[in-house]
Formats: C-alpha cells, structure tokens, sequence
C-alpha cells in the first residue's frame, strides 16, 4: 500500500483498473482455451501477466480492492467475444484495446505497467496476424467483392434514377450492372490469381535438378552457383555445397529442401477465387435493387436503397477495419462516406443528364 492516502477518485480509478485487468486475464485464458501449442502458451502468459497488473492494484487499493465494479463496457464486450467465439476479430480488437492503453496518461500507473500493455499490443498482433494469414482468401475476396458491388451499383442506380426514367428502366439498369461488374471481377479475380500461381510455380525448385545431385563434378561443384543464384554469397555458397556434397558422398539421404527453397505462399484456387467474387459482388450489387424488385418508386425506392446500402457498408467497412487490425467505427463512417459520396456524385450528373434530355 501507498504511503500516501489515495484520493476518492483515485480509488474509483484504480478500481476500475482492478476489474479490467482480471477480465482482460480471463478473456485471455478463454481464448487460450480454443488454441494449442505454442500459441496456447503465449495467451496464458499474457493472462499471468495480466493477473501480476491486478495485483499491483490490490496492492495500492489495500482494502479498497474488495468488491470491484464491473468492467468497462469495452473490457466487457471483449470477455464477451472470447467466450463465444475466440476469433481473429477478437483478437484484431484487443489488439486494439491495448493498443490504446489508458496507463499512458495517467502518473498514478507504473511505467513497467504501461511498457508491459505496449508489448501486450504487439505479442496480440503478432498472434491476430497469424490469423488473418490462416483466414480464407475467399472470405477476404466475400468481403470486397460484396463491398465493390454495394458501391458501384447504388452509384448507378441512384445516377440513372436522378433522369428521370422509369423505376423499370432502373431496374434493368441495376441488373445489368450487377451481371457487368460480377462477370469483370470473377475475370479479373480468376486472372490475378492464376497469373500469380505461375509467378510462384517459377519460383520453386525443378525437381529434376535433385537427380543431378549425385552426378556432380565434386571438383568443378556446379551446386555453389545455384545457391549462389539464390542470394547467397560466396563464402556461404561454398559451405552449403560442400556440405550437401559430404552427405551424398556417405550415402546419406538428401532431403527435399536440399537446393534451397523459395519461401512462397499459394495463391489458391483460381476458380474458387473467380466463383466468390462473381457471388460476393452479385450480393453487394443486388442490394441497391432490392426496392425496384418489389416495385418501389422515385424518392421512396432511392432512400430504402440508400438505407440498405449504409448498413451493409458500414457492416463491410467494420469487417475489413477488424481484418486490418483498425478500429471498426472509423472504417465503418469512412465505407459509408465514401458509398454515399459515391451515389452523390452520380445523383448530381443523372440530374445534369436528365435535364440536358
């Protein structure tokens, strides 16, 4: 315990700190409990260290520890989320969480435990990272063809609705956007991929060249150019080669990675790539349409469209904020102002337009 008596509103302070401390410790161990090995391990150690941060505060409170309050409604939601889930969006925003450290500025916390919470930030980082790179591309590719599709097509369909035709001419305006922009993003998505899995099959080792290994010409030793090749330098060229020279001359079993190996990632399917951009934009297209389809008209169908389009932007902008390791409300505002930015420039010009007709 201080030796100076804490203040009312100090002791409210540290309380809370007290009982966010022991939650962020047990949502640790709640995501703990839904992984192994060695990530598993580093999510327990950051539940001690946690635990070591709630006793510094039990310590200072002295008998004023008793009964905590609740925690903060953020501490809460992340406790919340770790129990149910024990995804990388929660991992994404404790990530964040800590990242925003309230110890910063406040003299009454030790600098060990702010430093700690800065490391903290970074050990949840690496781990969220490690998720994002499990996650499926295919996801990534839902997420912005869904959002690709929201933006293009309300900007079409509000800019053509803004003439003054008919909500049929709308209508098939809208549908032929959809069918368009899917078509090109499948096109694009299935070349991109494709083009980058030959990128990285160039890449690898021709397995032909291993068979070789055992003909070399241990004098000339062509092998300390291929590591060479590869970036290494000379010295180190020489001691490689040598040493896989040594093993084939003992009848020893080379391994695969034997001529160096290129550190790559698949590019995954093409086609599954191809396939969830066409449906991921056809759902964020369809969206805008959705009020002509069940015959709305005028300034009714263009705000429910409007309506529609805002909370399934916000929901991407969130998603892809969380996918980034970024606040979700900041990327949510900005898809949508973006979105909404996007159907005002068009509204303006199908105006200008339908005057000009």
């Amino acid at each position: 315990m201080s030796t100076n008596q804490p203040t009312p509103e100090q002791i409210k302070r540290w309380r809370g700190y007290l009982a966010n401390e022991r939650s962020e410790a047990a949502a640790y161990r709640d995501l703990a409990r839904r992984r192994s090995g060695e990530e598993q391990e580093i999510l327990l150690t950051l539940a001690d260290a946690e635990d070591r941060h709630a006793d510094y505060w039990v310590e200072q409170l002295g008998d004023a520890a008793q009964n905590p309050p609740k925690p903060d409604a953020k501490t809460q939601l992340l406790g919340f989320l770790a129990r149910r889930f024990g995804s990388v969006f929660t991992l994404a925003l404790i990530q964040s969480a800590e990242t925003r450290s309230p110890y910063d500025d406040d003299i009454d916390a030790p600098q060990h435990i702010s430093a700690d919470e800065r490391i903290h930030a970074e050990v949840v980082r690496g781990l969220a990272s490690r998720g994002r790179e499990r996650m499926s591309g295919n996801f990534r590719a839902a997420v912005f063809g869904i959002n690709d599709g929201l933006v293009s097509n309300v900007a079409l369909v509000i800019g053509v609705m803004a003439t003054g035709v008919p909500a049929q001419i709308v209508l098939i305006t809208g549908v032929s956007g959809l069918l368009s922009g899917a078509l090109s993003m499948a096109a694009g998505e299935y070349i991109s991929v494709r083009s980058q899995t030959e990128l990285l099959d160039a890449s690898l080792p021709d397995p032909k060249a291993r068979e070789a290994l055992h003909a070399l010409d241990v004098e000339s030793n062509e092998l300390e150019l291929v590591y060479r090749a590869r970036g290494m330098s000379e010295d180190e060229a020489k001691v490689k080669a040598k040493r896989v020279l040594a093993k084939i001359g003992e009848q020893k079993r080379v391994s695969d990675n034997v001529l160096g190996s290129t550190e790559v990632q698949s590019a995954g399917s093409a086609r599954s790539a191809a396939t969830f951009s066409f449906l991921a934009f056809s759902v964020g297209a369809f969206l805008p349409i959705i009020p002509y389809v069940f015959g709305l008209e005028g300034l009714v169908a263009a705000v429910t469209s409007l309506i529609l389009v805002g909370i399934s932007l916000m929901a991407t902008g969130a998603t892809t904020g969380l996918l980034s390791g970024k606040p979700p409300g900041v990327r949510a505002l900005r898809q949508l102002a973006i979105g909404y930015g996007a159907a005002s420039v068009t509204y303006v010009l199908g105006l200008l337009f339908g005057m000009i007709l």
